[in-house]
């Protein structure tokens, strides 16, 4: 039989790639590779470094570090490693890994010197050694056994986990593991520079402590390392040695945020584009590039980077000025605030144009941040560093009025990187702004692209769809217009004047009609209350002058609450009092932007002239345009909706100005912008369509009623691979799909809601079944509620399908299913759960634990059927219950009886007999109970703790008991015996 890919395959893969781009691999062959080094170094398994191969790379790499004073060192680096909170330990430990360490060396003349030692030689990478192993166990509170682990002079950096699609999980699994493990064993983090979550087609990077959402894909490569299998390309192009020293030494930042820290490292768009600009100025060749990355793809965060390594690196720039240009107060502010919070040492702002003028003329070595403004009035030829590099943001604003001529006039010698998501191309003239012209050399579009469908395909930016709203029917109201107008036009029909009315006045005019303005305002109050607010969504309202955005804001607040709508623009002393009423000064507006970012009011927000650029609301689903923006403008727009959020599909505009009518004129940019920038909505409809069908496929020849058997039916079809992979990622995406697209006529009439509904009461039956959620229904999005709770009997499918947990009453309840499938499923998944936490209490419960698994694989794998995997999964449940009668029939408790367990059924051959073996048991659990202090937080991964244990075990084992040999000649005994000491509490 053709054996099915295991997380073993994709183990076995990925190592050999690592294999390839100079890593010593161990596990190739298939076994614990990890226990090749814990031979090799003689390490235990609560240790989470390799420090004797550590010990003897920091003597290699350091003339002050000697056989005589390494002990000390080494002994003061664990002591790093002790901290109560991960991300603390691990900034402090990356300095370790960049900058070295201090220590007091005693010198032969009796002086005692401090220096600094350094744990990897950055500038020799031949110099360390690179180690990738699978299945590195650290056993302290709890054990974790990750996949692969790659260590560089025996120091953790980077923690995999692998999982295999054949087997249903994917990589959303893989990172909820690496999450777990971080808070199970979080020292073996704290030098970690990032996690790897893959399964057997995707490959996903964090930075240590990184949620979920911020894993992300590497999906370029340089030519050395491409290849056409995406995973094996991404691990060699990021995890190859010189690749991963690179991101530890010059690619990481801190940043101080309301919750504690987090770690940031690049996206891969980011480290290529910042090694393109090193490249360029380490050359000298050309002065120029521009950086064209899509709105949302991080571009603040590629200037930083790139300011940072021109900085840090002498040998890329001796000793450079840079210059951070933003083009408003805005963004100015924004980037103060990034760089006040990140731990980013040399860098100052251009407080006024005084001080940018003073800054330019001392010429030091910093990173200097300021408003392309700020130029307006600096006097020409005033560098005082020969070493100038400026990066502009939102390039194409450098090129307006004369302040690209000013900046060009202060610097005699400079480089300049313009950086965009929304480059400018007006015409083919001379004086025509062209914002490739500007920053390119002749010959070259730019120096580093990353495009919308980049964005897209890496899950970075989410697709925008529009909805055109322009040829919206509305009443003239004759009485209610100007008069002026009625006494020129009287003489023309209705029709006529609507006909005149679209040839000759211009958009604003149109925004500014009372008829208008009503119609477009019920059309948007019945848009947000139907497609926005059921998932607490959010919109913006475009306007194309002050007095129509006024209109809008008071007929909105009439129809939604004064509380549920803001209006926002610019004001002056003389405006009308329709435009005073929402008059805000900058504090305000700034508490009002605050406010709409998060889940309370406003829901709606009317603009004009705001919010358009640098506005980051991933909570903003749609805008509402009636305004008529074109190219980079229109571009800015679009990508206010298109950050993602968690069950937000899409970005949306709906057009009330026609403006995507015709998109070949509203976007002067090449075919894939064009297309990927913003799609009909109609498309979208189109993908729901296809992802029912596709799921509904899953059901082929299954009746699609609501009946009893249906249900069963189904709940069987999917409790297997591969189906069962298949519903799980396919009605997770068509949930999604059909809260972006509902309410719409089309799913009544075309029968897609039925279908759904259908649909939706599988899932909830299937989680119940897989999950052991007893109402999953709950979790499900508003809309998909909604359907729920008014089309699915609730109480049926719990009667059906009762949440399943182990303990014997449950067994009468299982045998009352039908279905074995069903059976399988629910008792794997509460064995599962019952003994995942136990799995360190006592050595049944890991062999069980083991059992468990494989019976899953091999039933999932089809080599056993359906009631084949009951039978062998109840077997499995009544043994793990019996460990805890059993214990209480032989008195002992579960520490006690833990241990009496490893030694009669582990190491039988190494006791004398089970009356020994109980001696011994109760031996250890009473010293342990006499010598170990648990009364503080913190006691069971404290190094005294361990240390106590393991005299406690010399003093009984071999001191009383004569059984020395069990240390002896079984390296994983004393982890094994602390384990259930531990793990039981004592």
């Amino acid at each position: 039989m053709v054996s099915i890919p295991s997380e073993g395959g994709v183990e076995r893969s990925l190592l050999s790639w690592l294999d390839g781009v100079g890593w010593e691999t161990h596990g190739l062959d298939g076994g614990r590779g990890a226990g090749v080094l814990d031979d090799a170094y003689k390490r235990d398994s609560h240790e989470i470094a390799y420090w004797n191969l550590l010990t003897e790379q920091v003597v290699a790499l350091n003339e002050d570090v000697t056989e005589d004073n390494v002990d000390k060192f080494i002994s003061s680096l664990k002591r790093d490693l002790d901290t109560e909170h991960l991300m603390d330990g691990n900034r402090a430990f990356h300095q370790l890994l960049t900058k070295g360490k201090k220590f007091s060396v005693q010198r032969e003349n009796g002086a005692t010197d401090t220096v600094i030692v350094d744990l990897i030689d950055h500038e020799n990478p031949e110099n360390n050694r690179f180690h990738a192993v699978n299945q590195f166990s650290v056993s302290r509170e709890t054990t974790i056994r990750p996949d692969v682990n790659l260590f560089v002079n025996g120091i953790p950096l980077v923690t995999m986990e692998l999982k295999s699609l054949a087997q249903d999980n994917d990589w959303h699994d893989a990172v909820s593991d690496l999450q777990d493990y971080e808070d199970d064993a979080p020292r073996l983090f704290i030098p970690g520079l990032f996690n790897v979550a893959a399964d057997t087609m995707e490959l996903r990077y964090g930075a240590v402590g990184a949620p979920k959402e911020f894993y992300e894909p590497w999906n370029d490569a340089p030519e050395a390392f491409e290849d056409d299998n995406a995973m094996k390309q991404a691990v060699k192009a990021l995890c190859n040695p010189d690749t991963l020293l690179d991101l530890v030494k010059h690619f990481v930042f801190y940043e101080r945020r309301a919750g504690g820290d987090a770690k940031i490292i690049p996206r891969y768009s980011q480290y290529y584009a910042v090694n393109r600009i090193l490249d360029r100025v380490h050359e000298g060749v050309h002065k120029r590039g521009l950086i064209w990355h899509t709105q949302g793809s991080g571009k603040s965060f590629t200037m930083l980077y790139a300011a940072e390594n021109l900085l840090s690196r002498p040998t890329v720039a001796r000793n450079p000025q840079v210059f951070v240009i933003v083009d408003t107060d805005k963004l100015n502010s924004q980037m103060r605030n990034q760089l006040s919070n990140l731990s980013l040492e040399r860098w100052i702002e251009a407080e006024s144009i005084e001080h940018l003028q003073r800054l330019i003329e001392e010429g030091s070595s910093q990173l200097v941040l300021t408003t392309i403004q700020k130029f307006e009035d600096v006097d020409p030829d005033v560098q005082g560093n020969d070493e100038v590099i400026l990066m502009s943001d939102e390039a194409h604003r450098f090129m307006e009025a004369d302040l690209g001529s000013r900046i060009k006039a202060a610097f005699t010698n400079y480089s300049h990187f313009g950086f965009t998501g929304t480059p400018v191309r007006e015409g083919e003239r001379p004086e025509d702004r062209n914002t490739f012209d500007e920053f390119s050399p002749e010959g070259e579009k730019y120096l580093h692209r990353y495009s919308v469908k980049q964005g897209i395909d890496d899950g970075l930016i989410l697709p925008v769809y529009f909805t055109l709203r322009h040829e919206m029917e509305w009443d003239i109201d004759e009485a209610g217009l100007d008069e002026e107008f009625e006494q020129e036009f009287r003489g023309m029909t209705t029709d006529e004047k609507r006909e005149f009315i679209k040839e000759n006045v211009t958009s604003r005019t149109m925004a500014e009609l009372e008829p208008r303005v009503a119609c477009a305002v019920a059309e948007i109050n019945t848009h947000y209350n139907e497609h926005l607010s059921p998932n607490g969504w959010k919109g913006m309202v475009v306007t194309p002058s002050r007095r129509s955005a006024a209109m809008y804001g008071e007929r909105l607040q009439e129809q939604m609450g004064e509380e549920a709508v803001e209006v926002l623009y610019t004001s002056t002393k003389d405006d009308s009092d329709l435009i005073k009423q929402f008059h805000t000064d900058s504090e305000e507006r700034d508490s009002i932007v605050g406010a709409f970012k998060e889940e309370e009011n406003p829901k709606l927000l009317v603009v004009h002239n705001m919010l358009l650029t640098g506005f980051d609301a991933p909570i903003l689903k749609t805008i509402y345009l009636d305004r008529n923006l074109k190219n980079h403008s229109l571009l800015q727009a679009i990508a206010r909706t298109n950050r993602p959020a968690d069950g937000k599909e899409n970005g949306e505009i709906v057009d009330f100005q026609g403006v995507f009518e015709n998109i070949d004129e509203a976007l002067d940019y090449d075919d894939e912008t064009k297309a990927y920038a913003a799609r009909d909505k109609d498309e979208l409809y189109d993908e729901l369509v296809e992802q029912v069908e596709r799921v509904m496929d899953i059901f082929d020849g299954i009746d699609k009623d609501d009946t009893q058997e249906a249900t069963y039916q189904a709940v069987e079809r999917v409790s297997t691979h591969p189906e069962r992979r298949e519903f799980k990622q396919n009605f997770r995406r068509l949930q999604n799909l059909y809260e972006a697209v509902a309410p719409d006529g089309r799913l009544v009439s075309e029968g897609i809601e039925r279908d759904y509904k259908w649909l939706s009461r599988i899932h909830v039956a299937f989680k119940r079944t897989t999950s052991g959620e007893d109402d999953p229904e709950e979790e499900m999005r508003e809309k998909t509620r909604e359907i729920i709770n008014d089309h699915v009997e609730i109480g049926d499918i719990k009667r059906d399908f009762p949440t399943y947990k182990l303990g014997e009453e449950y067994l009468e309840d299982v045998e009352g299913l039908d279905n074995p499938g069903v059976k399988a499923s629910q008792i794997a998944h509460a064995t599962r759960e019952h003994l995942h936490p136990r799995e360190n209490q006592n050595p049944r419960y890991k062999r069980l634990s083991e059992r468990v698994t494989d019976i899953v694989e091999r039933w999932q794998g089809e080599e056993i059927g359906d009631p084949e995997a009951v039978e062998a999964l109840k077997s499995v449940e009544k043994e793990a219950l019996n460990v805890e009668r059993e214990a209480d029939e032989e008195g002992m408790g579960a520490a006690e009886f833990a241990i009496y367990t490893h030694l009669t059924e582990e190491v039988p051959d190494a006791i004398e007999s089970d009356e020994q073996a109980e001696a011994v048991a109760e031996a250890i659990v009473s010293r342990f109970g006499e010598r170990v202090d648990r009364s503080y937080n913190g006691w069971k991964t404290n190094q005294q703790t361990i240390a106590e244990i393991e005299r406690i075990l010399l003093d009984v084992l071999v001191v009383e008991h004569d059984l020395g040999h069990l240390i002896q000649d079984d390296d994983d005994f004393v982890d094994e015996v602390r384990n259930y000491l531990i793990q039981n509490n004592g």
